[in-house]
């Protein structure tokens, strides 16, 4: 099982703040990636839409929240942690 970070962006995202406060979010997903916590994290190809985070426990996804500036600054509208059933696929055969 992983867990999914989703995070809302606002109606207005603040592209400054964002980027302001953008090395402190990064030293913070940097040590989960580093711990193995943390599969992988970004935007979305259009950062109105938000952004995602892959954690491998619930545990971490919590805790990279509750000390992510980008959250603490209210820089996005929401999040939620969303369970997932990853299923890895075995290669198709071009045959």
């Amino acid at each position: 099982m992983k867990y999914v970070v989703q995070y809302v962006a606002p109606d207005e995202l603040d592209m400054d703040a964002i980027m302001e406060n953008f090395p402190a979010h990064q030293v913070r997903w940097k040590e989960y990636a580093d711990a193995g916590t943390l599969l992988a994290i970004g935007p979305m190809a259009d950062p109105s839409e938000g952004a995602m985070g892959i954690f491998t426990t619930r545990e971490a996804a919590e805790s990279f929240v509750a000390g992510d500036p980008f959250v603490l600054k209210g820089l996005m509208a929401s999040y939620r942690i969303l369970e997932w059933r990853e299923v890895l696929l075995p290669p198709l055969d071009p045959a």
